[in-house]
This record gives C-alpha cells, sequence and structure tokens, in this order.
C-alpha cells in the first residue's frame, strides 16, 4: 500500500466483503472487463441516471429554479426521482447547507476521506446528513446501519466538521444521518447519533485501516454470493455469470459516484 493511503467508505466496505477485492482494486489498481450485474444494459443506465439524479439535486440546493432542473430529466426514472425529490419535506430548506462536501482526517499514517451528497446545518448547532439512493431495491435498515458507510459518514463529521460549526465540535448527539431513496420517498431511513456510538465506530476505523496497512494474505471472501456482483469473479475463478440486478442486497457502489481526487484534499490538523 502507499503511504499516506485514502482511505474511503468504500474501500473500507471492500475490504470487509472481501480483502481479494479491496487488493485487486486499490493495491494491484485491476482493471476488470466484467459486468456487476445483469441485465448490463439497465444497470449502467440506472448507475447512469443515478449520478444525474445527485447532479440536479446538487444543481437546485445550490439555487438553480427547479423547472430549469427538471428540463434534465429527461427519463423515466429521472422524471420520477425528480417529481418525488420535489414532493418529499426533509426539513433541510432554510438550513446553512453543504452540497458535495469533501471532509479530510488523520487515521494513523494514513487518512479517512468521505464526500457528502449533503451536510445541512439546522439551528442550534444540529448537523443532518442526507444521502441521496437510488437503489432499486429498498435495503434493510439493519444492513445500513452495518455499513461503513453509516459509520465512517457521521464519525467523520464529529471527528473533523468543527469547521461548519464556527469553529466547535459536532456533539454526537448533534449528528443524525438520513439515508433518502429515490424509489421510496416515504421511507427515508434515519440514524441518530450517539457519543458511545462515536467512541466505538472511531476506534473501529482506526483498526480497520491498520489491521489493512499490515495485511500480508488478501483472503477471497468465503461467502461467494457476494462473487455474484463483483466485477473480479472470473479473475478470481469464482464463476462468469453475473448476479440479477433484482437480486442484490442493493446495487454495487459506483466509484464514479464517489468522485474526489484525494490527493488534492487537505487534510485536517488537530
Amino acid at each position: 500500500m502507499t503511504k499516506p493511503f485514502s482511505f474511503s467508505q468504500s474501500s473500507l466496505q471492500d475490504y470487509a466483503d472481501c480483502p481479494r477485492r479491496f487488493r485487486l482494486r486499490y493495491i494491484d489498481q485491476l482493471s476488470w472487463p466484467a459486468v456487476e450485474s445483469e441485465p448490463v444494459v439497465e444497470n449502467e443506465r440506472r448507475q447512469q441516471e443515478g449520478q444525474l439524479f445527485h447532479r440536479l439535486v446538487q444543481q437546485h440546493l445550490l439555487g438553480l429554479p427547479a423547472d430549469k432542473v427538471a428540463r434534465l430529466a429527461n427519463t423515466p426514472n429521472l422524471e420520477r426521482w425528480w417529481e418525488n425529490y420535489l414532493a418529499a419535506d426533509l426539513g433541510i430548506y432554510g438550513d446553512t447547507k453543504f452540497t458535495e462536501l469533501t471532509l479530510s482526517a488523520p487515521l494513523g499514517e494514513h487518512r479517512l476521506l468521505a464526500k457528502y451528497d449533503l451536510v445541512a446545518i439546522e439551528p442550534g448547532g444540529k448537523a443532518l446528513i442526507i444521502d441521496w439512493k437510488t437503489y432499486a431495491k429498498r435495503p434493510r435498515d439493519e444492513w445500513m446501519s452495518a455499513r461503513w458507510q453509516t459509520r465512517v459518514y457521521r464519525a467523520l463529521l464529529a471527528q473533523a466538521g468543527s469547521h461548519l460549526n464556527g469553529g466547535k465540535p459536532f456533539a454526537a448527539e448533534q449528528i443524525e444521518m438520513l439515508y433518502w431513496y429515490a424509489d421510496f420517498p416515504s421511507e427515508p431511513a434515519r440514524f441518530k447519533y450517539t457519543s458511545a456510538q462515536f467512541k466505538r465506530d472511531w476506534p473501529a476505523i482506526e483498526k480497520a485501516a491498520g489491521e489493512i496497512s499490515s495485511a500480508k494474505d488478501f483472503r477471497m471472501t468465503e461467502d461467494e454470493k457476494m462473487c455474484r456482483f463483483c466485477v473480479y469473479r472470473s479473475y478470481c475463478d469464482r464463476g462468469t455469470q453475473a448476479g440479477a440486478m433484482d437480486e442484490a442486497e442493493t446495487e454495487m457502489e459506483s466509484e464514479a459516484a464517489f468522485d474526489v481526487n484525494f490527493e488534492q484534499v487537505g487534510e485536517i490538523e488537530f
């Protein structure tokens, strides 16, 4: 591994799911011409639409009139998601809003970065993290709660978000994370935070980074069901047929959606 290595929720999740995938993607940087799920065209189109939907919401939150943004919602999925977004009452309007926000903090000899769709600072110093999801299947709240994204995004905001709060760190109890599902607009998932959770999460992140940094054997996962939705399955002799989109817990997170040049992001000093 290069030092310092820029850890993200995606790389931590990859290691948790399959250490071999982490090595192939982040250390070997192997590009492998395989698809994540079938049908290929529909999967790729939905990922592209998901990225565009994020851009539409960002432009709207930055002040572009909704009617002008709506002109870009030019597919059935985008039109439906956009209408659902406009009709949703998420309680974020009038607050201080940071869209496409990137935070960074030291993580031992490495660093941790996260790119947030939206952080809304409410009166009283409360912080609401909102992440837009365009999943075709709504995941279980228990599954999302255990994902590294939920743990990293809240913990990093508590650790490195003081500049968003007048120089005062957010207390864990001031932080809440909301996943808003564009195809399930009335079923958002909310995860409040506590000091006890933060005291578990940050050491867990540090421990995971240390384990990955010192790892010698990046073994393959024993759960071969995951391989059906991994681009490296044929490279690892775990089959050639991709899994069906509607069988996945959620679609794989697109690396393109996490579009940030980590090397250009300065670290927060403590």
